[in-house]
């Protein structure tokens, strides 16, 4: 036995249109601007914008390669800080170069090594004046400690250009900072 229940309870004719739910007003029609299409004067400063990536490092004065850091470490001289140890190198090249470490059994998880590396990385890049001042370039290479974790960039900035100082002011060159 068929069971006829779709045919005798659901309707087959179409519902008649609906009329417009607002009511209408003399400025109801007339569409809001979209907030993606803010007036240029207002519009907040792109992330790509020049005046943004001036704040970066180029890759030109980074340490990428690994047998670079070993070359720092097995050849350079060391400076130790509260908040970094700073191992310096003569560099060949042109300008300063940084390679920034914060290992996982020194600092802890993820998060607070990225953390650090940032702390580090401006630290460095807010002493450009400092490390200009210097004759000779370096290669320099940075190791987090866990103490940076607890402060703000202004202590271990402060720390950095102590060092920057300390190594700008051996006049004799690098042979007096490798001896």
């Amino acid at each position: 036995m068929e069971s006829n229940y779709a045919e005798e309870n659901i309707s087959t004719k179409q519902p008649p249109p609906r009329q417009k739910a607002r009511l209408s007003c003399p400025d109801g029609d007339q569409e809001r601007t979209r907030r993606d299409q803010t007036p240029p004067r207002e519009r907040t400063q792109e992330i790509n914008s020049p005046a943004l990536l001036d704040f970066s490092l180029p890759k030109t004065a980074r340490l990428l390669k690994r047998a670079d850091f070993l070359r720092v470490y097995e050849n350079g001289k060391r400076f130790e800080g509260r908040f970094m140890t700073v191992f310096i190198l003569p560099a060949s090249l042109v300008g300063h170069r940084v390679g920034i470490t914060a290992t996982k059994k020194a600092i802890g998880n993820a998060v607070m090594r990225n953390r650090a590396k940032r702390l580090l990385r401006e630290s460095f890049r807010l002493s450009r004046a400092e490390l200009d001042a210097i004759t000779a370039k370096y290669d320099w290479v940075l190791n987090a400690r866990r103490s940076i974790l607890n402060v703000k960039l202004e202590k271990p900035l402060a720390e950095f250009r102590q060092i920057a100082a300390k190594i700008g002011g051996n006049r004799s060159g690098s042979e007096g900072i490798l001896a």
